[in-house]
């Protein structure tokens, strides 16, 4: 047998059904839309790891976690370890196994990705689920406490993350947060689909043990001052995320029957959870929409990132006759995940590349009818390496649509009550943290008792980034307080 025929030998999971496309087959996805997820697949794909000598799945992975080494633990069957094991690197890592992109960066690094990756998400999902089910909780019997305290604001996975390591250094943690649950984006942004709300309040149940305490529906700036917050605490993480979406400044965009993704994806969450317990509106968007029945629609979503993929596939489940991916540049610029991509397509979901749009047209009842695009080839690479999307004369069309969805992403906004107190942000709305030469640590603001991290730092990106600055930010205050 060949090293090649040997690596195709290695390929499929058991029993896996050969119609599921390839994108599918390596992501682990296959596992929860054809069949449970078990043991027997658990220690299958586990052993499929070739334990390579330089772990590029552990070094590609954010929050750098020993996959190899829980990998063999679950072939052991040892699976209160392989919990305990994940934890000491990712505090999240149920809600990282559901929700990171994968074949971008654990899966895609795997040695066998050519051939079918190593499933690392849906073991990771696997182990913590078994563990908690039966019995594992986190083992805080040689913590000490050390009578400080730190307020975190923000329950989304940065702060939830910061809490975590906080709880396991002897600090007390207390987590402010605006909603009356916990979880951020997490709780009603990302679909029920992807992220089951279950999952969210089985971690706050295990945080909850560990001795954290909330204290949710408390709105930092308006319920509580951070000056009441710098006084009564040792220091304050800031943790606030990325809410502002970038509209694009399209004519139209205003119509009735366009949608910013942030507020379709929330209404929508309500729906699924048949829950309205965000009270609050959300951050900058203090009217409430109203998301318009789907039923028979046409659905025009712009933009190609993972959360454009939430709102298409979102789409599809709310009953739109046909939904419409229009983004700037190739498939293979896309930002989002291959594997997301893939669920869309399998859906039902049309993909329209080097689309972009110019305007939002109106019908003769002023209701959105259609989005005018114009066709694009790519340019040369700016600095970053990225090919800029240039217009072709003369090649626009109209694209029939009865709701748009705008998904050009999203971006923090730095509090007034925050600049009232000295912390500096840049023009972009992120908090500035950190700065060796300026002798600040890690994830330290400008006022040395608050530290930040997350998307409010470093602008909207991955759930498993915000997770691993949380927790690296939860390093830097034991440091401040302890020494």
């Amino acid at each position: 047998m060949s090293r090649k025929q040997a690596f195709q030998f290695l390929e499929l999971p058991r029993q896996m059904p050969q119609r599921i496309p390839v994108e599918l087959r390596t992501s682990g996805d296959w596992g929860e839309l054809y069949g449970k997820f078990d043991k027997a697949d658990a220690q299958y794909q586990a052993g499929r790891c070739l334990d390579c000598g330089n772990p590029y799945c552990s070094w590609k992975c954010p929050v750098h976690n020993a996959i190899p080494q829980w990998l063999q633990l679950v072939q052991e069957n040892r699976i209160h370890e392989a919990a305990t094991l994940c934890h000491t690197t990712n505090p999240l890592p149920e809600v990282c196994g559901r929700v990171c992109p994968q074949d971008r960066l654990c899966e895609g690094s795997c040695t066998l990705e050519e051939f079918g990756a190593v499933t690392i998400g849906a073991v990771e999902k696997y182990i913590v689920d078994t563990a908690l089910a039966t019995g594992w909780r986190p083992d805080m019997s040689s913590v000490t406490p050390t009578g400080k305290r730190v307020a975190v604001v923000g329950a989304g996975p940065a702060g939830l993350s910061c809490a975590d390591k906080l709880a396991h250094a002897g600090v007390q943690a207390v987590v402010f947060d605006r909603y009356e649950q916990i979880g951020g984006l997490l709780q009603f942004g990302i679909p029920s689909f992807k992220l089951d709300k279950s999952v969210i309040s089985t971690r706050r149940q295990v945080l909850e043990g560990m001795g954290v305490e909330f204290r949710l529906g408390v709105e930092v700036g308006t319920d509580v001052t951070i000056a009441q917050l710098l006084e009564e605490f040792d220091a304050v993480f800031l943790g606030t995320g990325a809410y502002r979406y970038t509209d694009g400044g399209l004519p139209g965009q205003d119509l009735e029957g366009v949608l910013p993704a942030l507020p379709f994806l929330v209404q929508n969450a309500r729906i699924v959870t048949g829950s309205d317990t965000w009270g609050r509106p959300i951050a900058g968007w203090e009217d409430k929409i109203t998301l318009p029945d789907l039923t028979g629609k046409r659905v025009v979503v712009l933009g190609g990132g993972d959360t454009g993929m939430d709102c298409v596939r979102s789409a599809i489940r709310l009953g739109a006759a046909k939904v419409t991916c229009a983004y700037r540049r190739d498939e293979a610029n896309m930002p989002g995940s291959a594997r997301e991509v893939a669920n869309a397509r399998e859906e039902g979901v049309r993909f329209l590349f080097n689309r972009q749009p110019l305007a939002v047209d109106a019908g003769p009842d002023g209701k959105v009818c259609a989005v005018r695009v114009v066709e694009t080839r790519l340019g040369e690479p700016d600095a970053r390496g990225r090919q800029s999307a240039e217009p072709i004369e003369g090649s626009e069309s109209l694209l029939d649509a009865d709701v748009v969805i705008i998904a050009f992403g999203f971006s923090p906004t730095l509090p007034e009550w925050l600049t009232a107190i000295g912390v500096e942000g840049q023009s972009n709305g992120r908090i500035v943290a950190g700065g060796e030469a300026e002798g600040r640590l890690p994830y330290q603001t400008t006022n040395p008792k608050l530290f930040a991290g997350g998307d409010a730092v470093r602008g909207a990106d991955l759930v498993v980034t915000a997770v691993a600055e949380g927790r690296d930010a939860a390093a830097s205050i034991v440091a401040a307080l302890l020494g």
